[in-house]
């Protein structure tokens, strides 16, 4: 199991967009990844777009992203790389 944790750093958050790009990412593998808020005791999957959304995930929000399975490294490394990219977003 793998767990990282991230921080939004987009303008705009975890919004409708951005939370579509990771819940499309998030298909294309076949490990269970959630996402958490580290200030609430929720755990999300990341698969579910509504349950990303839910999270309401505005800049600066630090969350915590556990991830098992057989891809898990290819799968934490991609998110990694979505969240770094600001989802491909321009400030």
């Amino acid at each position: 199991m793998m767990r990282i944790s991230v921080e939004v750093e987009n303008n705009l958050g975890l919004h409708a967009r951005a939370a579509a790009k990771l819940v499309q990412l998030a298909a294309g593998f076949s490990s269970d990844i959630y996402l958490s808020r580290q200030d609430a005791n929720q755990r999300i999957d990341s698969k579910s777009i509504l349950g990303v959304l839910m999270l309401a995930a505005s800049k600066g929000t630090c969350l915590v992203i556990s991830i098992e399975g057989p891809d898990e490294r290819e799968a934490g490394e991609a998110i990694i790389k979505l969240f770094k990219s600001k989802f491909g977003e321009k400030e």
